[in-house]
């Protein structure tokens, strides 16, 4: 059996799954003269389409599997299917590769998976004026010849079941062939249709995951934005808890402040009242000495005209010095007034700062509880009118 450098892609794939209508071959002679090249022409049919590995071989009657080729010859590809002239194609066996015997061979397609795809009628490699030579032979030789013949004819006879058994399996497979033609169209068609269904789906699955991730990447932002704004939220929290801690210090101690403002206005209060009554007595007893100013001077003027001269001199002196003695008192009276005046200045005074003070801490107060929704009570003060 030749074979070329390159061995051609067969398989294990037995005869009965063969497909023998795809691939037609014409013009196929019933014997070829040897030493002569031959020319092998086929034709592809309508849904057949040839591949790069594609491999015609010439196959001796009663093969089983396509790895029984006795010498092969690559397909060249059409460049256009579809063009009537690419559908027939030709392929030349050189006479070197031929086989030398006169057994029967046939002509078969075989695709670069390994399955046949068409096969020939049978032929032979004989001289074509075989027949017309005249041979002398001996009786033995004649029964020789005469058995050969025999198993000629029998073999002739399974080679015509062969192709017979071939034609029909070729009608069927054209029937089949027609009918998965059909189911290919419907099934073509419906695929389009899901085709068409899938795209719109996956359009419309595209759109959804696009407006998914903007949305996705807008929370994103949203939640960084507000996860920087709890942040920022809580560092004013907390500095405000401290305000918050400073301001309640703060208002113990204003209280404690004004507690003792209230004791200390309450102690001047006293005090004051204390010093008008004081005022009161100093002023009822500077009218006094008023009082006894004037009948001294009465006193003084009626004596100045004294009977005598020596009871008109001790009288005077008399009365000068209790004169001197009451202007001495009142000047007392009037330094003591002046001076409880003063003191009495200074109490007005200090009362007024701490109105003001305890005002202010009022205020403050009210300032402090307005921001936390608060109310303000204000803290009794004692009024004293001047």
């Amino acid at each position: 059996m030749e074979k070329t450098i390159e061995d051609p892609p067969t398989s294990a794939v037995l005869l009965d799954h063969c497909h023998f209508s795809q691939v037609i071959f014409n013009s196929v002679e019933k014997f070829y003269i040897p030493g002569g090249d031959v020319t092998c022409r086929y034709t592809f049919t309508q849904n057949f389409i040839p591949r790069q590995k594609d491999w015609i071989g010439i196959f001796r009657v009663g093969w089983k599997t396509v790895r029984e080729y006795y010498t092969f010859m690559w397909v060249t590809l059409p460049i256009d299917l579809n063009n009537k002239s690419a559908k027939q194609q030709e392929v030349q066996f050189k006479a070197y590769y031929l086989p030398k015997d006169d057994e029967y061979y046939q002509f078969c397609y075989v695709d670069q998976d390994g399955v046949v795809r068409g096969a020939s009628i049978p032929f032979q490699f004989r001289p074509e004026n075989e027949e017309d030579i005249l041979v002398v032979t001996t009786q033995g030789e004649v029964e020789e010849i005469e058995q050969h013949n025999k198993e000629l004819c029998k073999e002739n006879q399974e080679l015509k079941d062969s192709c017979v058994s071939l034609q029909k399996q070729n009608s069927d497979m054209q029937a089949e062939l027609q009918k998965k033609q059909e189911e290919l169209e419907t099934l073509q068609s419906i695929n389009k249709k899901l085709e068409l269904k899938v795209k719109e789906q996956k359009d419309y699955w595209e759109t959804e995951l696009l407006q998914l991730k903007e949305q996705n990447q807008k929370m994103s932002s949203e939640n960084e934005k507000m996860g920087i704004r709890v942040d920022q939220l809580q560092a004013q929290l907390s500095t405000q808890e401290k305000e918050m801690e400073k301001l309640v210090q703060g208002d113990q101690d204003k209280t404690e402040q004004l507690e003792h403002l209230k004791k200390e206005n309450g102690h001047l209060f006293l005090s004051l009242t204390e010093q008008r009554k004081d005022q009161k007595k100093l002023e009822q007893t500077v009218e006094e000495m008023k009082q006894n100013e004037t009948t001294a001077m009465k006193k003084q003027q009626e004596l100045m005209e004294p009977r005598n001269k020596k009871a008109a001199l001790t009288v005077e002196e008399q009365l000068a010095r209790e004169v001197e003695r009451l202007k001495a008192k009142v000047e007392a009276g009037k330094a003591c007034f002046l001076e409880k005046y003063k003191e009495c200045q200074r109490l007005h005074k200090q009362i007024r700062q701490l109105r003001a003070a305890a005002l202010e801490v009022k205020q403050d107060q009210k300032s402090q509880q307005e921001p936390m929704g608060m109310g303000s009570k204000e803290p009794a003060v004692s009024t004293v009118t001047g």
